[in-house]
């Protein structure tokens, strides 16, 4: 993969991504901003967007609003607080926690309620085998059909201790290069990398692919080109052009396996893109430090030794 020697996932072990069993499928771009949203409480607004295995939503929050998540819901979900001005109460079996911005939380499964107050953005993730995303995704006709290519969704072990509400502070060092502050729970991975100012340096650009899955890229400021080039497979009529879409803020770009990417930082001002992955990535995930949240949530033993 052909990153910068100064990057550090040019310490990543080489692969070379597999070419797609059938057609290669497009890339998903769904731009909110053009888009009116899914729910509306009062002033605040929420759209919602869709990979194979997440509902994400970002919510503009002006006025208080929330959501209940059904008993019945089996996998953690989350609610990511970007803004210092935003705050949650989430409520398990009659215990609440209130929770200031500027944090990840891990919810457990199960019933839980989730009150939001205060002014900035929220982004909420869920599993879409779940079926517990309070509005409907913007692209879910990409999805009637499953991906081909994309891996199915099995759980990584439970967390140490049993799961519980679990939060994170975003405000902490990670990686310097790239910028990256790493958690995940048992079904996904979020990268909450830490955000640019000015356009990036085009002499280091990082191109690469991913084998089977898909990468959930997520701007909540500034302005990207998102890079695509697709595998062409031995029949013509299938190849897909090369990419270079304009995304600005907030949007949501499913990126397909195996298509080879990168994602370029345009706006003058800040830029900053968060990027989500489900189940975990095992190659992040490898590397000793940068899963800042990796006593939580053990791997599974076949990719530690992989």
């Amino acid at each position: 993969m052909p990153y910068d020697p100064t990057d550090a996932r040019s310490a990543l072990p080489t692969a070379t991504a597999r070419k797609p069993a059938g057609a290669p499928t497009p890339a998903s771009h769904v731009k909110w901003y053009e888009l009116p949203p899914a729910t509306t409480d009062g002033d605040t607004r929420t759209w919602y967007g869709r990979s194979q295995h997440l509902i994400i939503g970002y919510t503009d929050l002006v006025t208080p609003t929330g959501f209940t998540v059904p008993a019945t819901h089996a996998d953690e979900c989350a609610v990511l607080m970007p803004d210092p001005g935003t705050s949650a109460i989430i409520t398990i079996e009659g215990e609440a926690t209130e929770i200031g911005g500027q944090t990840l939380t891990f919810i457990p499964p199960g019933a839980a309620d989730v009150r939001l107050t205060g002014t900035g953005r929220v982004v909420t993730i869920f599993t879409a085998r779940s079926g517990v995303a309070p509005g409907p995704a913007a692209n879910e006709d990409a999805y009637t059909e499953p991906r081909p290519g994309v891996a199915p969704l099995v759980n990584w072990p439970d967390p140490v201790g049993g799961f519980q509400l679990r939060t994170y502070d975003l405000d902490v060092p990670g990686l310097a290069d790239p910028p990256f502050r790493i958690f995940r729970c048992t079904s996904f991975m979020v990268n909450f990398t830490h955000p640019r100012t000015g356009p990036r340096d085009t002499t280091r650009m990082s191109p690469h692919t991913h084998d089977d899955f898909e990468q959930c890229s997520l701007i909540i400021d500034g302005e990207y080109t998102h890079h695509l080039r697709y595998a062409w497979t031995t029949d013509l009529s299938q190849w897909l052009d090369d990419e270079h879409e304009k995304c600005a803020s907030p949007s949501l770009t499913i990126i397909p396996p195996p298509a080879e990417h990168t994602s370029q930082a345009i706006a003058q001002g800040v830029n900053h893109l968060i990027d989500i992955f489900s189940p975990p990535r095992a190659d992040f995930s490898r590397m000793d430090g940068w899963v800042l949240n990796a006593a939580d949530y053990p791997m599974p033993e076949d990719e530690a030794t992989a």
